[in-house]
């Protein structure tokens, strides 16, 4: 799994990670028993302090979203985690939201937006059907 955090977006990290986590748990990446890397293995790849890994993945484990095994490792649930169709609609929308702000920031036009859009689209598409 890969994070992609944006220390500018004014959203704290350790949400970042949550959502991308759930996100992953809820469109099928990560599946029931996956382990996830470690607080420490996670926080030398992101290059951030490990309180903030461990602070995302205690809320994730409140949520039931993940266990953590201490001595073992930190796993998905087994629980099938999912969102109704409306939730994920929200969540797209916001972070949708998020992107045209920051594009507005650095100036991008629309169509320039549109194109980058796309590219990454496509690549995440031919990624998934590589793995």
């Amino acid at each position: 799994m890969h994070f992609y955090l944006l220390p500018s977006s004014g959203i704290p990290i350790y949400k970042q990670i949550i959502k991308q986590i759930k996100h992953s748990a809820a469109g099928g990446l990560l599946n029931p028993g996956d382990q996830l890397p470690s607080v420490r293995e996670l926080s030398e790849n992101l290059t951030i302090n490990p309180n903030t890994v461990s602070k995302a993945y205690q809320e994730l484990e409140r949520e039931g979203i993940i266990n953590i095994i201490h001595g073992v490792g930190t796993f998905v649930s087994k629980g099938k985690y999912s969102m109704e169709e409306s939730q994920k609609e929200d969540l797209m929308k916001n972070s949708i939201r998020q992107l045209f702000t920051e594009s507005f920031h650095l100036g991008l036009s629309q169509e320039r937006l549109k194109i980058l859009f796309l590219e990454e689209y496509e690549n995440g598409v031919i990624n998934r059907k590589g793995e």
